[in-house]
């Protein structure tokens, strides 16, 4: 993914932003809250493997439905590649004043979603850790993650990942049918909806310093879009087992992910682009056009094998 916005402007554009970062810094301090993974895990159901003279992980372990098993090995590897996430942000935000102070503090708070959903999976053998541990490995040493590195892309772009996470974790609990799986994963959804609300007030304060380039690079990023684990081992397969259970589709997409963002930032309400913030507009509203429509066909078509599965 390109950006538009030259280098210099892009370095000034991140100074005007930092105090925006260190005021919105501010505010999730106030109203973060600090938890433990270690309360959100049932070790009571836990057990020795076979190195400790235990069992190892059979089929007939997990009670999970495999959409939702799906779901949260791709949640659990997404969250285990942080180390490429961070290496991105600080390469696009940098790591000194508030923008550095941002990102480590991000960084901390979102190692404790993957231990937390690590140890949760591997006590209640809701998934096979030998197969776990593999995608793990291949994921993480590959480098990928899906975010651009320049300053206005990577911004926005995190503003609609973090929502898109956080609707991805609390359907996904939902889908467990495990209540302390349910609860986990809501509490993990909290902190991916603090995250978003940081980056999204990032950006509506870069639409009022720089509208134009703003304008294009929230165009680029929603035509673009990919969600952090695309690059998983099986991603396409767990991705439509996904989508077919309604855990996280295109419908949801656009109308739970894109749109409220849009809204929020008043996109199609502003009157303050050039003509080159104006065209950037229109490719947006022709692209979200299609992709409703796409989205529409996919929930048709889900809502006809429904019923004749039933038949």
């Amino acid at each position: 993914m390109s950006s538009t916005v030259d280098h210099e402007r892009s370095a000034t554009l991140f100074w005007e932003l930092e105090p925006v970062v260190a005021e919105n810094m501010e505010r999730h301090l106030a109203v973060v809250r600090d938890w433990n993974p270690h309360d959100y895990v049932p070790w009571s159901q836990g057990r020795d493997f076979a190195l400790l003279g235990g069992e190892d992980w059979r089929p007939e372990d997990t009670r999970i439905d495999p959409a939702a098993r799906a779901s949260l090995i791709v949640n659990l590897l997404t969250e285990d590649n942080l180390p490429a996430y961070h290496h991105n942000l600080m390469t696009a935000l940098g790591s000194g004043g508030a923008w550095g102070e941002w990102v480590y503090r991000w960084t901390a708070e979102e190692a404790r979603h993957a231990i937390t959903l690590r140890d949760y999976l591997v006590v209640t053998r809701a998934v096979d850790p030998v197969d776990l541990e593999k995608r793990r490995m291949q994921f993480t040493s590959s480098g990928g993650a899906g975010e651009p590195v320049e300053l206005l892309p990577n911004v926005v772009y995190t503003a609609f990942q973090e929502l898109a996470t956080r609707l991805s974790h609390r359907n996904t609990g939902s889908a467990t049918g495990c209540p302390i799986g349910e609860q986990l994963l809501a509490r993990i959804a909290a902190d991916e909806n603090l995250h978003m609300l940081f980056y999204r007030n990032l950006v509506g304060s870069a639409l009022e310093l720089a509208p134009d380039e703003t304008m294009e690079a929230i165009r680029d990023v929603v035509r673009d879009f990919e969600m952090p684990g695309a690059g998983q081992p099986g991603f396409r397969r767990f991705a439509t087992m996904i989508a077919n259970a309604g855990i996280y589709d295109l419908r949801l997409h656009h109308d739970k992910v894109i749109m409220p963002i849009l809204r929020h930032w008043q996109i199609f309400e502003r009157a303050d682009f050039t003509a080159r913030g104006e065209a950037a507009r229109e490719d947006l509203a022709a692209f979200l056009r299609k992709l409703d429509a796409q989205a529409g066909r996919f929930t048709e078509r889900r809502a006809e094998r429904s019923a004749a599965a039933r038949r």
